[in-house]
């Protein structure tokens, strides 16, 4: 299984804004691709946003992000929404070595 860890740095004073976006429709439409959010956590004094999303669909990790990024659908649904929160972000595919419980 291949996870993406993806860690951003959210514009100070607006992680709660940012989460609403990521609730309402990040986590759907990153569904909807067949890239579920498998977790997500925020810390709030250093606006440090971190998510897990696995790439289960068909292809290759970087076939399914392709078809994301390319698709009308997230260009209507969010756009470049998510460039107003993100100051900075490092993302890291990681390939799980212990079964996930549950």
């Amino acid at each position: 299984m291949t996870v993406e860890h993806r860690t951003y740095e959210i514009v100070p004073g607006t992680m709660d804004a940012w989460l609403v976006l990521f609730h309402e429709k990040i986590i759907p439409l990153h569904a909807e691709f067949g890239l579920p959010v498998r977790g997500a956590w925020a810390d709030h004094e250093t606006s440090t946003f971190i998510w897990v999303r696995e790439f289960v669909g068909e292809g290759t990790a970087e076939q399914q992000e392709a078809r994301y990024r390319a698709s009308d659908r997230r260009a209507a649904v969010i756009g470049d929404e998510p460039k107003a929160f993100i100051v900075s972000m490092s993302v890291r595919r990681v390939d799980t070595v212990v079964p996930v419980v549950g």
